[in-house]
């Protein structure tokens, strides 16, 4: 177990913040490292402690922002959360840049590199599945006996250079209406899937008469058959035996191909880094996040995409974003998806900041302004380049947002869709998830729970807490984490074959 340094029991982030934050569990009556304060009662580790007196009323500060406001008196020394700590509207003000800056990219002589599978359509692949999407509900058991011909029977026996078959299933495509948000949602996230080049080919597989046609999207999207993307629907071909199959040959006509693709030195220009956060706890907005957004901001100077989500869970710090929008344009694009979510909440008896979960309040988190604080820290410091709604396919390198749900299924299925070929999530509370065909890098925020759970964790970011790693030094580890990850060496949840229960397109509208 690894011991906190000799440093002050708590973290002070900014020099006009009213609190701190525990590295460790403070006794009652135990000085808390800021003058001659002291606990007045027991503090958790990674929760927040007052060293300054603060009137009903009057406002808390962490990270130098407002995350809410007392609900009564607070004392130095007082332990600062869902006791005496509430929330009101954001109030922050957005000051749009006129003019942004460029994105500060190194020379192109010193960008670094990584091995990827090159495809056909200019995109690489970190990975190379093959993809089974099924269209509606009614095809997912059939598209789940044919993963498992190919991944637990032996099919992909004689084939070592493919990762494996993924089955692609879901809960919706039919009862829909076809001119709603959520019939565009599925229909962009299912081709974005097609196109995600972590797949070296692709089988789309529905019932036949459901609302959702696979001509639909093919269509719409562009997406054209060939000998490495295939459509049937079981009622053509005469019910579920049959179709797997005829899906089975299918694939096997595939495989030769798709195990023939190698890895070959690729510009981090192709990859599309997804960030993300679940399971947070009090320590995420002070290590792993912040590291991430270090690991984040090198992929963007080397020419890569950082992607960040979850709009709820920016809500009250998505300043911190428009202020580093490169036009008004972007900025405004980003305030007009929060309003969007204000009318959708409100329109569903909801609110904003019915944020954070039990898990994160555990850990220290008590608003969801001091969650969102946290949770852009991944984004790192580049300028936002553009603003992506859900599954929009990302056309821009750089730093850039996609409007998501903070549910991190949904969240993460979107920027997959939207072309992510990697994702690297940081847990405090210790998330589990995997999201096949994308390798997940899961990140510890903390020593404690990196330890209780390592068999789950890749990259342990618990130094920057206890003193003996900067943020700076983590970062740089992350970073190279990722580019080795992209270049093929697996991760947790690949070892234990993790990543197929996850893909959950957003599900929006009536169904009928």
């Amino acid at each position: 177990m690894s011991a906190v340094l000799d440093v002050s029991p708590t973290i002070r982030l900014n020099e006009s913040d009213n609190v701190v934050v525990a590295r460790r569990t403070i006794a009652a009556g135990e000085p808390v490292g800021i003058g001659e304060i002291r606990a007045a009662a027991e503090i958790p580790s990674g929760h927040k402690v007052a060293i300054d007196a603060v009137a009903e009323g009057g406002r808390v500060l962490k990270y130098g922002q407002v995350i809410g406001y007392a609900t009564k008196p607070i004392a130095p020394g007082d332990h600062v959360h869902l006791h005496n700590l509430g929330m009101l509207d954001s109030e922050v003000h957005h000051d749009f840049a006129a003019e942004g800056r460029p994105t500060p990219l190194l020379p192109e002589a010193e960008r670094r590199t990584f091995q990827g599978y090159a495809r056909a359509d200019g995109q690489v692949g970190t990975r190379n599945y093959i993809g089974i999407v099924s269209s509606v509900n009614c095809s997912a058991t059939v598209s789940r006996a044919i993963a498992d011909h190919f991944n637990r029977k032996g099919g992909l026996d004689g084939f070592p250079n493919v990762d494996g078959v993924v089955a692609l299933t879901h809960g919706q495509g039919c009862a829909i209406n076809l001119k709603t948000e959520g019939y565009t949602y599925l229909a962009r996230t299912l081709s974005g899937y097609a196109r995600n080049p972590n797949f070296g080919g692709i089988l789309m597989i529905g019932l036949g008469c459901e609302t959702n046609q696979i001509s639909f999207i093919t269509e719409k999207y562009g997406l054209e058959e060939g000998p490495l993307l295939r459509t049937m629907t079981i009622q053509q071909l005469g019910g579920t035996r049959r179709t797997v199959e005829e899906a089975s040959a299918i694939i096997n006509e595939m495989l030769p191909a798709i195990n023939a693709a190698e890895r070959t030195e690729q510009p981090l220009s192709k990859l599309k880094l997804a960030l993300e956060c679940g399971g947070s706890d009090g320590y995420s907005g002070i290590s792993a996040n912040p590291a991430l957004g270090f690991a984040s901001d090198l992929l963007v100077r080397n020419g890569g995409t950082a992607c960040l989500a979850e709009t709820p869970e920016i809500y009250g710090a998505e300043h911190l974003l428009t202020r580093r929008a490169t036009t008004p344009a972007v900025a405004q694009k980003l305030m007009d998806r929060i309003d969007w979510w204000r009318d959708y909440t409100a329109r569903h008896g909801a609110e904003l900041n019915n944020n954070p979960s039990h898990g994160n309040k555990a850990g220290g988190l008590t608003t969801i302004l001091e969650k969102s604080l946290g949770a852009v820290a991944k984004g790192g410091s580049m300028p936002l380049e553009a603003v992506y709604e859900y599954a929009e396919p990302i056309d821009r390198t750089g730093f850039v947002f996609m409007d998501t749900p903070g549910y991190d299924p949904v969240a993460v299925t979107g920027q997959i869709a939207g072309g992510c070929n990697m994702l690297v999530f940081t847990t405090g509370r210790g998330s589990v998830s995997g999201w096949k065909p994308v390798p997940t890098i899961k990140v510890a925020t903390n020593n404690a729970m990196y330890e209780h759970m390592s068999d789950d964790m890749d990259v342990n970011c618990g130094g920057i807490v206890t003193g003996e790693e900067t943020i700076k030094e983590s970062g740089t580890r992350m970073f190279e984490t990722i580019l080795a990850v992209a270049s093929g060496k697996r991760t947790q949840s690949e070892i234990y074959d993790y990543g197929d229960n996850e893909f959950v397109p957003w599900q929006l509208g009536a169904i009928t």
